[in-house]
């Protein structure tokens, strides 16, 4: 069974460089995996808003994400807490997924403010891309590299741009 990987992120992108970016890693994706971009929309935010009323906002993002999760999916979620690898280990950790018959991958990416506490409980795992911050709309070029490469990687195939 080919790996179904499932990417739900909060927000549009909007950057048309940014959307050719995952359309580009999309299209080498499908020669691995089938794979699914789905977004939730954006709370907005202001400066002014309090934390209580930024984790109300997180938490409606939440729900959104989570209603795009299929109870029988192994879920990944893009945390700034989760453990840090290299995109050997990161690759390593896809393959023992799809060893295990685990191969309905769901990532997840939360919105300017992060996940919320149930998406994270959600989670069968936490990775962390970098200790650096980026916006979220780049982190799904970002997580959808490091997906190709992990296929790659996999296949002992060589890695060109």
């Amino acid at each position: 069974m080919a790996m179904r990987i499932t990417v739900v992120a909060v927000g549009k992108i909007k950057e048309p460089y940014l959307a050719a970016a995952v359309a580009e890693y999309s299209k080498r994706i499908s020669r691995y995996a089938r794979l699914e971009m789905v977004s939730v929309p954006e709370e907005p935010i202001s400066e002014g808003d309090s934390p209580a009323r930024r984790a109300e906002l997180r938490e409606m993002e939440a729900r959104r994400i989570l209603a795009k999760v299929r109870d029988t999916s192994t879920v990944i979620a893009c945390d700034l807490a989760g453990r840090e690898m290299t995109s050997e280990e990161f690759s390593a950790m896809l393959g023992a997924y799809a060893l295990a018959g685990r191969s309905d991958i769901v990532f997840l990416i939360g919105g300017p403010t992060g996940l919320a506490p149930q998406a994270l409980k959600r989670a069968d795992d936490r990775v962390c891309f970098s200790k650096m911050t980026f916006p979220h709309q780049l982190m799904q070029v970002i997580l959808l590299e490091q997906v190709y490469r992990a296929f790659k990687i996999l296949r002992n195939e060589p890695y060109h741009l």
